[in-house]
């Protein structure tokens, strides 16, 4: 055998092809990624709930999951992107109901059509996070202030407008989306809309020009504004998408119970606050700005919506469920002090 050449080489030996691609960075780089770990802990949650609860893998179940993580995943996108900026927004519920119950006036009142009351509706949101980014910026005051304040104002003017009156009578076309049923009745179509948003606000801020400038305003706001960037309509242009993408939550909100109802989401939509917040700062967004994860964003509204149907299924009491969260949150807090301190500050979207 000596002096011919080798059939199986060395380089088609399956074992030196793993260890060629273990080798490859972005294999073991994804390991280490937030997540990953998220993601290991929502595969460990499910097999959990799926062994201690009865109907936790019914398709019943599955299917109002699917329908609730939707609405999480789009509030917690919304929250980020002020995140991004090193602020926060307090009105989110506030904007999602306020543009809702105009949608529903535009719909049942107006005898506007769904799509250009859906666009309406997107507009006031978007409007209501334009007031916020511009008085936030013309001000100096930090966004939780102004959005503190925006919460109560947005809130108390749409009760007054509406006189607390749900709008109940929507056109069929609108309400029979939110109670569709895809992939042999398992999922809500509701879902795919909020992780076609999460591939879009991943294009943004990876491969443009303004999703680039987004983040550099939110990472370092003096470096960016002598580079040439306007950091202040950069503020305002992330409340404007959070208002946009607070007011899409609340229509997917309206469709799913079919009506627009003006405590749909809490007193003052206090409810949407702590998934809100909860979502991106598991996912790896800085509260202190400049670094934001989508997909991130998207397990972390997916491992908190997985804990509280799985915590309800076992008969836990609403009290220890909401104390089980605020622990949650007080460690997400902690995560995100460590993270910043044992990571560079670089531009990542992930």
């Amino acid at each position: 055998m000596r002096g011919k050449k080798n059939p199986f080489p060395l380089s088609l030996w399956p074992a030196k092809n793993i260890m060629k691609t273990l080798m490859n960075k972005k294999i073991p780089n994804f390991i280490f990624t937030n997540q990953f770990g998220l993601l290991c802990l929502v595969l460990v949650f499910i097999a959990i709930f799926s062994t201690v609860t009865d109907g936790f893998t019914s398709r019943f179940n599955i299917f109002a999951l699917s329908r609730v993580i939707a609405i999480d995943i789009m509030i917690g996108l919304a929250m980020m992107v002020v995140i991004l900026t090193g602020g926060l927004n307090l009105a989110l519920g506030a904007i999602g109901v306020s543009a809702a119950m105009f949608g529903g006036w535009c719909m049942e009142i107006m005898g506007i059509p769904v799509i250009p009351s859906i666009i309406l509706t997107l507009s006031m949101g978007a409007f209501l996070g334009w007031l916020n980014g511009i008085i936030t910026v013309k001000t100096g005051v930090h966004s939780f202030i102004v959005t503190l304040a925006t919460m109560s104002i947005y809130f108390g003017f749409m009760t007054m407008l509406t006189e607390a009156e749900a709008f109940r009578r929507l056109p069929e076309l609108f309400t029979d989306f939110g109670s569709a049923k895809l992939f042999n009745k398992y999922v809500s179509p509701l879902l795919l809309v909020s992780v076609a948003t999460c591939f879009i606000l991943f294009y943004l801020f990876r491969f443009t020009d303004i999703g680039r400038k987004l983040i550099a305003a939110g990472a370092n706001p003096e470096a960016a504004e002598l580079s040439g960037i306007s950091v202040s309509r950069m503020f305002i242009h992330c409340h404007v998408l959070s208002g946009l993408l607070g007011a899409l939550a609340a229509i997917m909100l309206t469709t799913r119970i079919g009506a627009a109802i003006p405590s749909m989401a809490g007193q003052l939509g206090m409810d949407w606050l702590l998934p809100a917040f909860l979502a991106p700062v598991i996912g790896g967004t800085l509260l202190s700005g400049g670094k934001l994860s989508v997909f991130g964003t998207m397990l972390g509204a997916v491992l908190v919506t997985l804990l509280t149907n799985g915590l309800y299924l076992l008969d836990v009491g609403e009290f220890w469920i909401r104390f089980f969260l605020g622990i949650i949150l007080l460690f997400a807090v902690l995560l995100d002090k460590a993270r910043e301190y044992f990571t560079l500050k670089s531009v990542i979207v992930s």
